[in-house]
C-alpha cells in the first residue's frame, strides 16, 4: 500500500504545480492583452492638464479609439509595423500619446486636427480664423498637498475648513461642435501669442487646459520638454475614467493615510 501511494502524492502535486504555472501563464497574457487592445493605467505626474486632471490621479485610457501600434504594446514592442484600424481622433479629445523624440508618455487636449489653421491671440485660441468662445466662470480652487503645489498663476487662500486652497482663474472654452472645458490662465505670458500655422496631414495640435504651464504643441519637441505637433502615429489611447486619485502624502506604516488621503469625490470621474 505504501509504495502504491508515494507514487500517487508525487504524482499529484506535480499535477497541482503544473496547474498553476499553467494557469499563472494564461493569467499573464490575458492581462497583457488587456492592456494592450481595450484598457491601460496611466498616472498623472504634472498638473498641466488641471482642471480636469490633477497630479496623482490615476485613470484609464481606452486603447481602441485611434487604432493600435507597436505604442500600444508593453515596452513599445516592434509587433506591429504599422498603425492598424487607425482612426482619427475628435476636437477636444484627451489623448495619451508618446512623445515625438524621447517616447515617455504625454497627455494633453486636441486643439486643431488636419488641414486646420491655428493660432492664439492674447491667450484666445483662433481655430481656422474663428476665435473660440472664451467665458470667465468661478476661480477653480484646489486644496494643498504634497503632490499640488500653487503655481506662480494661483492665489493662496485660507479655506473655511482651515486648510490652504489655492485659486486660480478659470475659463470655459468652447470649440465650433460645441464640445467645451474648463482651463486656466495665469495671465499674460509670452506664450499667450501664437502665430497661425496649418496642422500637417497625419498630426494633431494638442494644448495643456493649464494653458500657461504646459509645454505643448506651441513649442518645438525637446527630449523632457515641449511635444510640438503630435504625429498621430505616436497616440497611444483616449483617457476615459479616473480610477483612483490621491494627495500624495499616504504612509505604507499607517493604514490610515491610505484612506484618508485618497480623493473620494474624484474615483469614477468620466473623461
Amino acid at each position: 500500500m505504501r509504495q502504491e501511494t508515494k507514487p500517487r502524492a508525487k504524482e499529484a502535486g506535480q499535477e497541482t504545480w503544473g496547474s498553476f504555472a499553467i494557469f499563472l501563464v494564461q493569467l499573464i497574457i490575458a492581462v497583457l492583452i488587456f492592456r494592450s487592445f481595450v484598457f491601460s493605467p496611466f498616472s498623472i505626474p504634472s498638473e498641466s492638464m488641471l482642471p480636469r486632471l490633477m497630479n496623482g490621479d490615476l485613470l484609464l485610457a481606452a486603447k481602441w479609439p485611434y487604432g493600435y501600434s507597436r505604442y500600444s504594446l508593453p515596452f513599445s514592442a516592434p509587433l506591429i509595423p504599422d498603425r492598424i484600424f487607425a482612426d482619427e481622433p475628435e476636437r477636444g479629445d484627451i489623448v495619451i500619446f508618446k512623445h515625438p523624440v524621447d517616447e515617455t508618455d504625454y497627455i494633453k487636449r486636441v486643439i486643431a486636427l488636419p488641414g486646420d489653421t491655428v493660432a492664439l491671440q492674447d491667450g484666445i485660441v483662433v481655430l481656422n480664423g474663428q476665435t473660440l468662445p472664451r467665458e470667465q466662470v468661478s476661480d477653480f480652487t484646489v486644496e494643498l498637498s504634497p503632490n499640488t503645489g500653487c503655481n506662480w498663476g494661483g492665489r493662496e487662500m485660507l479655506a473655511a475648513s482651515g486648510d490652504i486652497e489655492c485659486h486660480y482663474s478659470q475659463f470655459r472654452e468652447t470649440l465650433p461642435d460645441g464640445t467645451s472645458y474648463n482651463t486656466l490662465d495665469f495671465g499674460p505670458t509670452p506664450a499667450d501669442v501664437f502665430d497661425r500655422v496649418v496642422v500637417p496631414e497625419g498630426h494633431i495640435f494638442v494644448m495643456g487646459d493649464s494653458r500657461d504651464n504646459s509645454r505643448d504643441s506651441r513649442f518645438d519637441a525637446r527630449a523632457g520638454d515641449a511635444v510640438g505637433i503630435v504625429s498621430q502615429d505616436l497616440l497611444v489611447g483616449e483617457a476615459s475614467i479616473i480610477l483612483w486619485s490621491s494627495k500624495g502624502s499616504a504612509h505604507w506604516y499607517n493604514p490610515v493615510s491610505w484612506f484618508s488621503t485618497v480623493r473620494w469625490n474624484r474615483i469614477g470621474t468620466l473623461l
